[in-house]
């Protein structure tokens, strides 16, 4: 990355940097292909990132031995070598031992090489696969540092919001030592509070708070296509209110957990929504209801289980134009009475309370099907949340009307600068180059590993397969060795805890009840 191509706001890149156009079609998809089958020989650099890595520890006796007014003129000579010379492997060396020593003297722990490599892959604009509990919190740091000293503004991007606070104050000593600010974003902040929080150096935040402030910021910031779009609008017009926008452009991102993030979750589509009151829309509801309640599966209607889904048969159809004719003139149009049935039937049939959503104070609440965690703030569209209210005996919402939206691929294809770690990239390397053009590199393991992987169990019922796991819980915990089981859903998750408690094993419970435990 040389001067003229560091991603930061200013005359080059205009005041909300970001890609215009998206990094997946710019060299089409079997260009994409094309790399992707010569991913493997990515492996290679590893060697280069090795030799990074020990150029940063030769470093270090060096940096330990200066005074902390020493080590203060040090990091201003690197901000100003990333000002004049870009980033380039020197500057960087010097911020890495920098940073490295400043989380000696903070923390009482220093970085491991594979730290190191692993954040010098991210700065690359590649994906470091590195193995849960190698040290992936301080190596985020590192490559966020090290940008932040380059003048980039920098998200980073994790799981939920108890770790984007959690990281951003366990952090904020290390930053403030090197001179950064460190903000975060969470659910409950309000406009002003966000954008204090992106104009630090460093921010930290989640996928969806971010998507959806970017949203805003678009409805905020107009139809214009670009920033010299938005300052010739301005010529010769009356002097007017600056845009609040709320972020400072899409200029990098460290995504944890990248493949949930860009392959999972890829094309969920992020939906910013405006309220719109109609007071004969409960009544309408219950109708629907009603009416789904009085067919039968299999005579009237059929499930698509894979796609969350109903739809009528021919009986099923004549059995609802019949009966909706009694029922108003809204039940008149034949297409929007079938597809509110149809919604209808998906919500007392295909959508389970304490698997899709909880009662959480009198309100349903999502769970997020990839986490396991509630959804604060996201509904389910064209009425079917407020279906599901109406079938809990929940208040009825009012309805939503899509104001903008956008997938998390659309997305972070518009980072001028992208990278990110997680443990189980590997697999996905070639959609992630097809899609991002980002290439994986795996960072070795510290140590040799010690996991042993046994072989796939089957049981004839779930009866039988929760008997055998307690028996094994009980085994293996006896031990004095910790046991962590993993469920489909909050009910099987409680299901599992009364067959713990009556063979007398103590345990603990986390699901989405418990999002903040």
């Amino acid at each position: 990355m040389r001067t003229s191509t560091l991603p930061v706001p200013g005359i080059l890149l205009g005041t909300y940097p970001e890609r215009r156009a998206p990094a997946g079609d710019l060299g089409a998809s079997l260009n994409g292909k094309m790399q992707a089958l010569l991913a493997p020989l990515q492996g290679l650099r590893g060697n280069s990132y090795k030799r990074f890595a020990a150029r940063v520890e030769s470093l270090g006796p060096e940096i330990a031995a200066l005074s902390a007014e020493q080590r203060q003129m040090r990091l201003q000579n690197v901000r100003a070598r990333f000002s004049h010379q870009g980033f380039i492997d020197p500057p960087i060396a010097q911020a890495f031992a920098l940073v490295k020593q400043a989380c000696r003297q903070e923390f009482g722990v220093g970085l491991y090489s594979t730290q190191l490599m692993a954040a010098r892959i991210m700065l690359d604009n590649r994906l470091a696969e590195m193995a849960t509990g190698e040290g992936k919190t301080l190596t985020a740091a590192v490559a966020a540092a090290t940008a932040a000293l380059a003048g980039i503004p920098v998200h980073v991007i994790t799981a939920n919001d108890y770790l984007v606070a959690r990281d951003a104050e366990f952090l904020r000593p290390l930053y403030a030592s090197l001179g950064l600010s460190v903000g975060a974003v969470t659910q409950p902040l309000d406009p002003h509070e966000r954008r204090q929080a992106y104009a630090c150096d460093i921010t930290y935040c989640t996928a969806k708070e971010l998507v959806f402030d970017y949203l805003r910021d678009g409805l905020a910031r107009g139809h214009a296509k670009t920033d010299l779009h938005r300052r010739a609008a301005t010529l010769g017009a009356a002097p007017a209110a600056p845009t609040n926008t709320l972020l400072r452009g899409l200029c990098m991102a460290i995504v944890d957990e990248a493949d949930s993030i860009l392959i999972d979750e890829a094309r969920v589509p992020l939906i910013l929504s405006e309220t719109c009151s109609n007071t004969g829309q409960r009544g309408y509801y219950v109708q629907a209801l009603e009416l789904a309640g009085q067919m039968q599966e299999g005579e009237d209607f059929s499930m698509n289980r894979h796609n969350m889904s109903a739809e009528l048969t021919d009986r099923g159809r004549g059995m609802l134009e019949e009966r909706a004719a009694a029922l108003g003139v809204v039940w008149r149009n034949r297409l929007h009475r079938e597809e509110t049935v149809c919604m209808a039937l998906a919500a007392r049939h295909l959508y389970g309370r304490d698997r899709h959503y909880l009662v959480h104070e009198g309100a349903v609440a999502i769970i997020d099907e990839t986490t396991g965690r509630l959804a604060p703030g996201r509904v389910w569209s064209r009425g079917l949340h407020q279906l599901i209210e109406q079938k809990e005996g929940c208040e009825s919402s009012d309805e939503m009307v899509t104001a903008a939206q956008m997938t998390y691929q659309r997305f972070f294809q518009r980072y001028l600068s992208l990278g990110g770690m997680s443990g189980t990239l590997h697999e996905a390397r070639a959609e992630l180059l097809s899609v991002y053009r980002l290439h994986v590199i795996s960072v070795p393991l510290r140590r040799p590993s010690k996991r042993r992987i046994l072989p796939t169990r089957l049981y004839p019922d779930r009866h039988a397969q929760w008997k055998a796991v307690v028996a094994q819980a009980g085994k293996v915990s006896g031990s004095a060795r910790p046991v962590l089981i993993g469920t489909d859903s909050v009910a099987d998750s409680e299901s599992l805890s009364v067959s713990l408690k009556e063979a007398g094993l103590p345990h603990a419970v986390l699901n989405a009840r418990h999002d903040r435990e």
